[in-house]
């Protein structure tokens, strides 16, 4: 049997970052992954270039039933320290909107950057690791796996949650906290395209492709302004992605589709100038026109001319447009989320070193844990930052 001082369960970011930070203590390593390449979510994220952290990453941008959990990971290493690394490594990147980085080139430079530590720390990776069981024993947790078996003192859970499965997500995480007797909270699909029920999906369908700016607003007042995309199958876009997380099945949203102006002030003041315009016309000068006509055979907009619209149509319309609250039929699922939310109760854990309060030698890092991050690198952030709080503590 293969002795090590700690075994890793999942090359994605936390896991890779963990490995490297604890084999550069001196650590013998052992990281373990089901599929045939690590990293492979990192590799898709964010259209191929990796969105690696958030300027902005603060505890507030992240969802837990336990919201001051991530408070300490956060403190202790920031996204001014994965920048540093990012930096020595000489990647180049930018900021594409709101705090959010970037590769300029590609995501492998990610991986590579952190297979690159790993190698410096000389962890010792596996993939396509099938588990099969994991014990606990008197020196720690024996691991059978691939028909052999391995063992450590200290076990590190890096697996993920259910987003993406044909990444290779699974629940193994969850059943892994269960076995060892933690809480494990309700999942459910985060940062995902909502679907719509299919009357009104029928009527919406045509604006596939469509996207604008948009400020939406969640039932519990949670509010996002980003752009807001229409699909074939419903709603997507970085406002959609982001009220996903807040949205409880039956509730409805509502989105004010001209956040950065007032169309009462614009209808008046396009009819001091041009009355007969067309009410129609006058709209496809702040929405974009296939909208307007949609919005027009679903008689939320009057077929009239500016002169002909009173003021009670115009005040119903100005207040549909600015609040159009719509009921999602319900999301995409985990096929498509970037994230899960829920997972590993972190009352279990340890804030400071991510470990089992009931279970010592057992830690739960990154994305199995029930910390969810806002769209745009807090996700990534919260990879990083529990890794390296594990990683101190190994």
């Amino acid at each position: 049997m293969q002795k090590f001082d700690v075994i890793i369960i999942g090359a994605g970011a936390a896991g890779l970052f963990c490995a490297a930070q604890a084999g550069q203590k001196g650590l013998r390593v052992l990281l373990l992954d089901n599929g045939k390449k690590a990293g492979r979510k990192i590799l898709m994220s964010g259209g191929g270039r990796c969105n690696f952290t958030n300027l902005h990453a603060q505890p507030g941008a992240y969802l837990s039933a336990n919201p001051h959990f991530c408070k300490s990971a956060l403190a202790r290493y920031t996204q001014w320290d994965f920048i540093d690394l990012v930096n020595r490594y000489q990647i180049p990147w930018h900021e594409k909107t709101l705090g959010q980085l970037f590769c300029d080139d590609s995501a492998q430079q990610i991986v590579d950057l952190l297979l690159s530590e790993c190698a410096t720390g000389q962890v010792t990776l596996r993939l396509r690791s099938e588990i099969s069981a994991v014990a606990k024993t008197a020196g720690g947790f024996e691991l059978t796996l691939n028909g052999g078996q391995v063992c450590a003192p200290q076990l590190v859970v890096a697996c993920g949650g259910l987003s993406m499965p044909g990444l290779g997500a699974s629940p193994f995480g969850y059943r892994l906290a269960e076995q060892f007797g933690l809480n494990v909270l309700p999942t459910r699909a985060a940062l995902v395209p909502f679907t719509l029920h299919k009357p009104l999906l029928e009527q919406l369908q045509t604006l596939s492709g469509v996207s604008l700016p948009s400020r939406l607003t969640a039932e519990d007042g949670t509010v996002f302004n980003e752009a807001l995309l229409f699909t074939h199958r419903g709603l997507s876009g970085p406002a959609i992605l982001q009220l996903s997380s807040y949205w409880q099945p039956g509730e409805h949203i509502s989105i004010d589709l001209c956040p950065q102006l007032s169309l009462d002030e614009l209808i008046d003041s396009e009819r001091l100038t041009q009355r007969n315009l067309s009410l129609k016309n006058c709209l496809a000068k702040a929405l974009p026109r296939r909208l307007v006509e949609v919005l027009q055979q679903l008689e939320i907009v009057p077929d009239v001319s500016l002169k002909q619209l009173n003021s009670k149509q115009q005040a119903a319309l100005t207040e549909t447009l600015h609040q159009w609250r719509i009921q999602p039929n319900g999301t995409e699922g985990y096929r498509t989320a970037e994230v899960t939310l829920g997972g590993v109760d972190t009352r279990g854990l340890s804030s400071k070193t991510m470990e089992a309060i009931s279970v010592p030698g057992l830690y739960f890092i990154g994305e199995v844990v029930d910390v969810t991050g806002w769209l745009g690198g807090y996700n990534f952030q919260w990879a990083w930052s529990s890794a390296w709080a594990c990683a101190q503590a190994l």
